[in-house]
């Protein structure tokens, strides 16, 4: 058999000074059988002693990169950081809290080696509270139907891609939840395989309950993005031919009645067939304007950083 590629290991981390030395020695034993691998540890603007345990094992081991931002910018700020110094062909993400099993990956690499371009990971047993259980299904399932990829967990931070999905994904905001979703809505191959799930051994979760209604005003943004970033005017424009012919046929109603000598001037449906008229107009200037903005190419955003260890440009 070929020898195994290249492996990239993506970690974004916030504050887990206690996990990070049994993961690298748990994260080395299991990379041993490639040919060439490195792990790049995003540190999210950590306030404890994250920082200076990932010095010493840059130190110790080169292959351990490390990426440190001045402030807490979010999992998907450190994701998209992680993804674009990533070198390996495979790259894998999984969270730094050791709930995440580093001896899923030979089973992550066999199920992407199948054809697959990115494979999510399924905690079918998950310890965590029902509070986070619940409402992850129901995020799931609703998440499944809007985008027509049906997996049992997005949002497992244990994952891996082909290098050319992880670079090709838009990742800001909070899209590090919908990862799989975007994936399927570019064309990819996505897949998913069970995966072992841990209790949390050192610390506290870093997410509460409000992260739910941010997830989905984000799926609404995924969906929106991926169906009609590149013609919004075939949204706001049939919004618009919709509102301005319902606001015409009621203002050609009463126009007739006008001409009837029926007085109209305090009808509310006289009021709504104009508000419908304003509406259509606006939805249509919307629906411009944006088809305007899609030929202007975003800026790409860079994060404040303080410590990058093992690339080109360091600084210690």
């Amino acid at each position: 058999m070929p020898p195994n590629p290249p492996v990239s290991v993506v970690i974004p981390l916030f504050n887990e000074e206690e996990s990070l030395p049994e993961l690298y020695q748990r994260l080395r034993a299991n990379l041993a059988r490639f040919e060439d691998w490195e792990i790049i540890f995003v540190d999210d603007g950590s306030r404890d002693r994250s920082l200076d345990i990932l010095t010493d094992l840059h130190r110790q081991d080169p292959r351990v990169k490390v990426i440190s931002f001045r402030k807490n910018n979010g999992k998907s700020a450190a994701l998209a950081v992680g993804f674009e110094a990533a070198r390996g062909d495979y790259v894998i993400t999984m969270d730094a809290d050791l709930q995440d099993d580093p001896d899923e990956i030979p089973s992550l690499v066999r199920k992407l080696e199948e054809g697959w371009d990115l494979v999510s990971g399924w905690k079918k047993v998950r310890h965590d509270p029902i509070s986070k259980t619940v409402p992850s299904k129901f995020f799931n399932r609703v998440t499944g139907i809007m985008s027509g990829l049906r997996l049992h967990d997005f949002n497992c931070g244990l994952k891996i891609y082909r290098n050319d999905v992880a670079k090709q994904l838009p990742v800001y905001g909070e899209m590090h939840r919908f990862l799989p979703a975007l994936a399927h809505l570019d064309g990819y191959r996505v897949s998913e395989i069970p995966v072992q799930h841990h209790p949390r051994k050192y610390g506290r979760t870093k997410f509460g309950m409000s992260r739910f209604i941010s997830g989905f005003l984000d799926l609404v943004t995924v969906i929106f993005l991926q169906k009609y970033a590149r013609k919004p005017l075939h949204l706001f424009g049939v919004a618009g031919m919709i509102l301005t012919l319902a606001g015409l046929l009621i203002l050609g109603y009463l126009t007739i009645g006008w001409f009837q000598g029926i007085w109209i001037g305090n009808r509310p449906l006289f009021f709504l067939g104009i508000l419908l008229m304003v509406f259509g107009a606006q939805s249509f200037a919307i629906g411009l304007i944006g088809e305007m903005l899609t030929r202007s190419q975003a800026e790409r955003r860079d994060y404040s950083w303080r410590v990058r260890l093992g690339f080109d440009r360091e600084q210690p």
